[in-house]
């Protein structure tokens, strides 16, 4: 069997691993970098996400007015993470990030090149005056796929690019111990099956959380919402399926809340999959009616996105049906319609300026028009009595019902033709709390008819739960260094990113503000890479 000797080992190249690979690089450590996927898809997820990160008092809020700070967001923070009586780790985690995440994320990005787009969006704004009290949602100009690639760059160019060594197509089951300590691990090439020993004083875990595993999703569930639904489309990474969770619980150490997981209600299959299950996450138009299998409009409150995600997850999973539906019409699908991630919204991920201002000030038609072509849970007809014969085609339950879609589009049309002094519906006053924010405002429509011929023709989509991330995960100490189930750390052994449950196990606690999750695998890489030189 080959032996690998360096001073660090990192397990995994997703973002969390490749800002540690830089860290070592900085601070003169050899470096192992393993990885089971192939080289071309090195950075994860996270090449595929849209870029979003929470950020606390930034410059940019600054400059467009928003008056934030550290004790805010901490607020903030603990109104949607509802941390439990043991959670000190978790706890300690988000008052770190709150303090640290501008310096040490906004600041050290700027610093290596990275850009951000100017303009400050608000997500998460909570239903109960809980959530962001002020917009904090900062967007990658090159989305998460830019902050890959910048990474990657790099690293490449790096004075001591001689001190990494890279692996792909490495598998990773088990870690190795020499008296109780770990040392490494043992990986499997994946083209011929011959084994490596990596060994090294320092390891890092930095493969992802479980919700790859659809398997996990379910297993894991949380047990106050019931059951999970029968159906789950699967929006992570496929090799993000806890089999390193597993081996640091075999060497002793801590995995918790692996029942808190960040996922979304509405996905659809992903047109050109990748693998098994592969679904994409749509942002939900404000403005679409969202409907249950039957056609009902889903109530009393109804569904309205950009507030609090993680309890449309829990509606949408406690209904009698794995998938929903939203109607809308084309003006609405142009201006609110996105799709999260990079392959999807190209003129932010290839840096096109005056595109991307174009599909702003007079919508995204053509992203409209291919995912309308492409895939087959979008359907688009002149009248709602040949949508709902479109929706009945691709219904397979066979359980909705033509009155009530009816139904529910036209109340709503009759309510909102009555005029603005007399609208009295929840979701057209988070519309209009939406529109106040200027940011907002540009890819929110102003309330109109569902049916107004003016609009385009109708659209229906057919949504399921769509899993993502895992807010719980390896239990580590501000060093990101595991701890066993005493809290006592393990030496030389660490855990980052969204292995760690992005700090502490979980430091987003039971839902996230949303965008703290690539700033949160920067903050924990930087912490154990920091620790180790120390």
């Amino acid at each position: 069997m080959k032996t690998i000797k360096s001073d660090v080992l990192i397990i995994g190249a997703g973002i969390a691993g490749l800002v540690a690979a830089y860290e070592c690089l900085e601070k003169g450590l050899t470096v192992s970098l393993v990885d089971r996927d192939i080289e071309a898809n090195s950075g994860g997820l996270a090449k595929l996400a849209f870029g979003g990160m929470a950020l606390v008092d930034t410059p940019l809020q600054r400059r467009m007015g928003i008056k934030d700070s550290p004790q805010l967001a901490l607020k903030d923070w603990h109104s949607f993470a509802q941390f439990g009586e043991n959670d000190h780790l978790p706890r300690v985690w988000a008052e770190y990030y709150v303090n640290n995440c501008t310096e040490k994320v906004y600041e050290w990005l700027r610093a290596l090149g990275l850009n951000f787009f100017p303009a400050v969006n608000w997500v998460e704004r909570g239903l109960q005056g809980d959530g962001n009290s002020v917009p904090r949602y900062h967007v990658i100009w090159g989305t998460g796929y830019g902050l890959v690639e910048l990474m990657l760059k790099k690293i490449s160019v790096h004075t001591n690019a001689a001190n990494l060594k890279e692996f792909y197509e490495h598998k990773v089951n088990d870690l190795s111990l020499h008296e109780d300590i770990v040392v490494g691990c043992e990986a499997i090439c994946v083209s011929d099956q011959s084994k490596v020993c990596f060994q090294a004083d320092n390891t890092i875990v930095a493969t992802g959380g479980i919700n790859g595993s659809i398997d996990k999703v379910k297993t894991h569930w949380y047990k106050p919402w019931g059951l999970p639904p029968q159906e789950i489309l699967n929006g992570s990474h496929p090799f993000a399926d806890g089999q390193l969770h597993e081996a640091i619980e075999k060497v002793g150490g801590n995995v918790t809340h692996l029942d808190k997981m960040w996922n979304y209600a509405a996905g659809i299959p992903h047109p050109n999959p990748k693998f098994d299950g592969h679904g994409l996450s749509l942002i939900p138009c404000k403005s679409a009616l969202w409907l249950d299998a039957k056609g009902k409009r889903i109530g009393p409150e109804p569904l309205t996105t950009g507030y609090d995600t993680n309890e449309l997850c829990r509606r949408v999973s406690q209904l009698d049906e794995s998938h929903t539906w939203q109607v809308l019409n084309w003006r609405i699908a142009a201006k609110e319609l996105a799709i999260s991630g990079s392959e999807h919204n190209p003129s932010i991920r290839d840096k096109k300026l005056l595109n991307f201002l174009k599909e702003v000030l007079f919508g995204n038609h053509q992203l409209v028009k291919n995912i309308a072509a492409e895939s087959d849970h979008v359907v688009v007809a002149d009248d709602l009595d040949s949508l709902v014969v479109k929706m009945q085609s691709i219904d397979d339950q066979k359980v909705l019902e033509r009155d009530k879609v009816v139904e529910a589009v036209r109340e709503f049309d009759s309510m909102i033709l009555r005029g603005p002094s007399q609208w009295n519906d929840d979701q057209i006053r988070r519309i209009q709390h939406a529109r106040a924010w200027r940011s907002d405002k540009l890819r929110t429509c102003k309330p109109k008819p569902i049916q107004e011929k003016s609009s385009g023709p109708l659209i229906a989509i057919k949504l399921r739960l769509i899993s993502r991330k895992s807010l719980g995960g390896i239990q580590t100490n501000l060093k990101s260094e595991v701890v066993d189930s005493r809290g006592k750390s393990m030496p030389g052994l660490y855990a980052v990113g969204e292995a760690a449950g992005f700090g502490g196990g979980g430091a987003n606690g039971f839902k996230s503000l949303e965008g703290t999750f690539l700033s949160g695998c920067i903050l924990t890489a930087r912490s154990a890479v920091e620790a180790i030189s120390n």
